[in-house]
């Protein structure tokens, strides 16, 4: 059997893996990679002697996904968890503390909030769940229903910031069903007002149980590992141009050539897969050219070890503040094994829409970074190594209606026998989902096939 796998990053390489697991060694399976080199939006370099990722920098610990993948693929040994240091948010012109609470930003409590917001914001909080009961019909854009509710302060000031560190984008463009289902959920179980729904979705106690996980040595020592696992023909710098259904299999259009498969699996973003699906699946082409996406960038700075850091794990920042940057990681504290050597931070920049300083050159982009860092720390210590990652149209907008979209797509898709599509365009941006979305299609093909056992997704 001859599977391409098109796209090279974490959901591609993990469908390859799984393929291999599921169709054995006698199958042919190609990884076509548009770009030099593989792992998507999972990136380490070498930054002042570390290594130091630049795109995702850790997964969620609280889903299995990435954790079973971890150790299923032998780097246990390698998990690490983030130390105790505290995130913060500029909010207001100050910087607080995170504070804990909240769903995504949504208070189960006037209290939980107190410290984010001005006097008047408070009592917007407080008035919300006096409100008239919630009522839903279908989606809506979280930010609309949030400042019904509570006003803009709270959506300025907390979940802006929040969901700008997961979608680069603002709740104004976002759809609470996509982005926050617990809330909708418990909506629909009863809750009469958005404060009593997060209340009952934030947990009693937590102990110790650390939320976020990442590899010592960076998240490209998995992507190496998967690739060591799958086995598969690696079609770097190759760019898919065209999708062509046959009698028996898929064509390939590439730049100079053709190449004929039993199956594809599509690991890429919306826009390509909507590209690719054109004439092969059009309904699923149709929905995909409805995602939108946003650009962004990550400045990485290698500061001297006796720069004056603060002790916090990072800050957000909202639109509202006057800053370029949209968050900072102070990765040397938040992660323990990076605590040795020159002080690593990453300031992120770029929101949805509003590409800004995106447009200036690295030089430039850096100088707007070191600026908003010395302006929230303090600090202006001369960096010992830079780098700068740009993330052009790098992350799907979860808009009003996502859901439906996405079941629009996997309908169409399930109709043609050795297709599947996978990636952060349809469950989840972050690498549990995705690795989800790469064992659910992995498992579709080698099921069709009828080699072994279906993979679990």
């Amino acid at each position: 059997m001859r599977v391409a796998v098109v796209g090279g990053g974490i959901s591609g390489l993990t469908a390859a893996y799984r393929l291999r697991a599921g169709l054995g060694d006698g199958a042919t399976i190609t990884v076509f990679e548009a770009g030099p080199g593989l792992g998507g939006k999972l990136r380490t370099i070498e930054l002042a002697g570390q290594a130091y990722d630049v795109g995702a920098e850790a997964f969620l610990a609280r889903r299995p996904e990435a954790l079973a993948l971890v150790e299923e693929t032998g780097l246990t040994e390698r998990l690490v968890h983030p130390t105790k240091a505290r995130s913060t948010v500029r909010a207001g012109g100050q910087q607080v503390a995170m504070p804990g609470g909240t769903v995504m930003g949504v208070p189960g409590s006037v209290e939980a909030v107190a410290g984010v917001l001005s006097e008047d914001g408070r009592r917007q909080v407080a008035a919300e769940p006096e409100l008239p009961p919630v009522r839903l019909e279908g989606d809506v854009a979280l930010g609309e229903l949030l400042r019904a509710r509570f006003g803009d302060e709270l959506v300025d000031r907390l979940v802006d910031p929040l969901l700008g560190g997961v979608y680069a984008g603002g709740a104004d463009g976002l759809g609470l069903r996509a982005t926050v289902p617990g809330l909708a959920t418990a909506i629909g179980q009863g809750a009469r007002s958005l404060t009593e729904a997060a209340a009952s979705l934030i947990p009693k106690s937590t102990g110790d149980a650390p939320v976020f996980g990442t590899l010592a040595g960076g998240l490209g020592t998995l992507v190496d590992r998967l690739v060591e696992l799958a086995k598969p023909e690696l079609r770097l710098n190759t760019l898919v141009r065209g999708l062509t259904r046959l009698p028996s299999g898929f064509r390939l259009e590439l730049v100079d050539e053709t190449v004929e498969v039993d199956a594809v699996l599509l690991a890429v973003p919306a826009p390509a897969a909507r590209r690719l699906l054109a004439d092969v699946v059009p309904a699923a082409s149709a929905a995909l050219s409805e995602v939108e996406v946003a650009s962004m960038a990550v400045v990485a700075l290698a500061l001297p070890p006796d720069a004056a850091v603060p002790d916090a794990s990072g800050v957000l920042i909202g639109v509202h503040e006057g800053l370029t940057s949209k968050a900072f990681t102070f990765s040397s504290r938040k992660w323990a094994h990076l605590n040795d050597g020159p002080l690593l931070v990453r300031g992120s920049v770029g929101r949805f829409g509003e590409p800004g300083a995106l447009k200036a050159d690295d030089e430039e982009l850096i100088r707007l970074v070191r600026t908003d860092l010395a302006e929230l720390t303090g600090v202006t210590a001369e960096p010992v190594d830079t780098y700068v990652m740009r993330w052009g149209g790098g992350l799907p907008q979860y808009g009003v209606g996502h859901l439906d979209l996405v079941a629009r797509v996997e309908r169409a898709v399930a109709e043609v026998p050795g297709l599947a599509i996978v990636g952060a365009a349809l469950h989840g941006v972050g690498i549990p989902a995705c690795i989800a979305t790469a064992g659910a299609g992995a498992s579709r093909i080698t099921s069709a096939a009828g080699h072994g056992q279906p993979v679990p997704s």
